[in-house]
């Protein structure tokens, strides 16, 4: 077995989690590849993949048994984040954004929203998850979308940005304050908002540099009147259950990032053993084989670590901030080295469409800034260590 081999075997998965991973690397290879370079092309939304996705049963994995899904491991929910991202990171992005946006609902809800709206992602909903605004992105606190009381429903106004399958999604998790609570932490509150409902408007989808087959949209609430009966917990709960819905993507988007590094990781080896410069293969060059040994090292301890954070949420583990924010910070770090090198690799090559490097490339860009920006990642791993007095 190659380094790599073992290290995909450290996750403990059980015979129906590894036959559900194997379909899924096999769809990801037979099917969305082979696709991704025209979705990239076109920035079409990749309802084709979508509906194989759904096909496979894949929405299924992380909601419970109690409410029609299969509630498979996170660590199994990691693996085909990666194998996706592998194939197309928008994709990818498309399907870990129905976790994002419906764990809240999972972990917080009540038995009644979770068995009216959680069959429906079983099922294949997508969803999406809105929590950030034009001047409100690392700091939630600054969001002004307003959740206003009336009777049996709650009136939502405001507006929202950059949210990932804004305008094809079925089931809207959206954050915002509760009007009659001042202060700006307490304030916040989240409820699900379904598609189509009046007042709900699509301002634009961003033109984006890469994930460019993943829609991207802005959205504006004017007045939607949705019924309380959608609010997650009680009004001004939303900040606890926002902290630990990021705790749980951020893992996610690690996943995708190294998705993204492997795919371009094997493409470098495969190329410079067959490339030749001056009579030799590429590979043989001593100051290239530094190059590939630093590399393989980050994406190998990038991976165990990936699996040790799994290990700590199926454990229960009540606080893994800071070890999901080094995650985070470390896999999308590599995602952007590793695809820059191997582009540089790839001599001229690399910067023309004809391989996925320069596509691999531009996707990696965003995972160094969604769900919390690397600045932020460093600002929240270096005050942990401050020692309170």
């Amino acid at each position: 077995m190659s380094l790599f081999d073992r290290i995909d075997a450290l996750p403990a998965l059980s015979p129906e989690e590894a036959q559900i991973l194997d379909g899924v690397r096999a769809l990801a290879r037979n099917e969305i590849a082979r696709r991704a370079e025209q979705y990239d092309r076109s920035a079409e939304f990749p309802w084709e993949n979508v509906r194989a996705i759904n096909a496979l049963g894949l929405n299924a994995i992380f909601v419970p048994e109690a409410y029609g899904g299969a509630g498979l491991s996170y660590a199994a929910y990691l693996a085909c984040v990666r194998e996706i991202s592998k194939a197309c990171a928008s994709t990818a992005i498309i399907w870990a954004t129905n976790f994002h946006a419906m764990k809240p609902l999972i972990d917080f809800g009540t038995e009644e929203q979770k068995r009216r709206l959680l069959p429906r992602v079983a099922e294949g909903a997508l969803a999406a998850l809105a929590i950030t605004e034009p001047d409100a992105g690392s700091d939630a606190t600054h969001m002004t979308t307003r959740f206003t009381p009336d009777g049996d429903n709650v009136v939502v106004s405001g507006g929202k940005t950059f949210i990932t399958s804004g305008d094809v999604a079925e089931l809207i998790l959206v954050f915002g304050k509760w009007a009659h609570i001042a202060d700006d932490r307490r304030a916040i509150s989240a409820l699900v908002l379904e598609k189509d409902t009046p007042g709900l408007r699509v301002l634009r989808k961003e033109d984006k540099m890469g994930h460019r087959a993943s829609s991207t949209a802005a959205l504006a609430f004017e007045d939607c009147v949705v019924p309380r009966a959608n609010l997650l917990r009680e009004p001004g709960s939303g900040l606890p259950l926002l902290l630990a819905a990021l705790n749980k993507s951020r893992p996610s988007v690690a996943a995708h990032a190294l998705g993204i590094a492997r795919a371009a990781f094997e493409d470098a080896v495969l190329y410079i053993n067959e490339r030749r410069q001056s009579s030799r293969r590429i590979i043989e060059f001593q100051g290239i084989q530094f190059m590939l040994a630093d590399l393989a090292t980050e994406l190998a301890l990038c991976e165990a670590w990936l699996w040790h954070v799994a290990r700590l949420v199926e454990g229960g583990a009540g606080d893994f901030a800071v070890e999901a924010s080094m995650l985070k910070m470390r896999a999308s770090d590599l995602a952007m080295r590793m695809t820059t090198e191997v582009v540089q690799l790839h001599g001229g090559y690399g910067y023309c469409k004809d391989y996925r490097v320069e596509r691999l490339m531009r996707d990696a860009k965003i995972t160094q800034i969604w769900e919390g920006t690397n600045q932020i990642h460093r600002q929240l791993i270096g005050r942990s260590f401050i020692v309170k007095r």
